[in-house]
């Protein structure tokens, strides 16, 4: 979850700064982003079937990782 944060956080920097958001804020808005929209993933698989697989839990990860797609 850490380098969930960090990943989305710190590619906003340039996107903050060019709409006039404190850089800090922009970088804790898109990290919180990521980590909640991670933890939705693992919850809604765990709730399907009572269990997280490794693929399952790969998967919500992988969804956040834009440089695989």
């Amino acid at each position: 979850m850490v380098a969930t944060f960090t990943a989305n956080g710190l590619a906003t920097i340039g996107a903050g700064s060019l709409i006039g958001i404190d850089i800090i804020d922009a970088i804790v808005l898109a990290g919180t982003l990521g980590v909640v929209k991670v933890s939705e993933d693992l919850a809604r698989a765990f709730l399907d079937d009572g269990n997280l697989s490794i693929e399952e839990i790969n998967d919500a990860f992988s969804k956040i990782d834009r440089s695989k797609k």
